[in-house]
């Protein structure tokens, strides 16, 4: 079926992009009928199933696969090396980039920041 410029997609509903648009807001996912932010999330979900759900198994239950994930979230967000921002780890990266190009003060790694 082919869909005209106004009918939903099958990733973005009219009524979503239209709340957006209400509040000045830009969508941060693709256009109509694209799955590119799909694509981006299931890249993670596998790199997830890769390298912590199968590795750390067998579970016992669902508490132990919680723990994992939560260290497994923080381990992949704040410690490990990513090739495509020169082999620091994120947050090393984004506390750098506002460094240069941010004028305001930053917090230091670890501590709250005020927003």
């Amino acid at each position: 079926m082919l869909r005209g410029p106004l009918e939903p997609g099958q990733y973005t509903s009219i009524r979503y992009t239209g709340r957006l648009a209400d509040v000045g807001a830009v969508a941060s996912i693709g256009t109509i009928g694209d799955s590119f932010d799909n694509a981006m999330a299931e890249s993670v979900i596998g790199l997830y199933k890769t390298e912590c759900v199968r590795h750390e198994g067998p579970w016992h239950g669902v508490d132990d696969v919680e723990l994992a994930t939560l260290n497994w979230v923080w381990w992949f967000n704040e410690v490990r090396l990513h090739g495509e921002i020169g082999h620091v780890p994120p947050l090393e990266h984004e506390a750098d980039y506002y460094r240069h190009n941010n004028p305001q003060p930053q917090p230091l790694l670890g501590e709250p920041s005020l927003h």
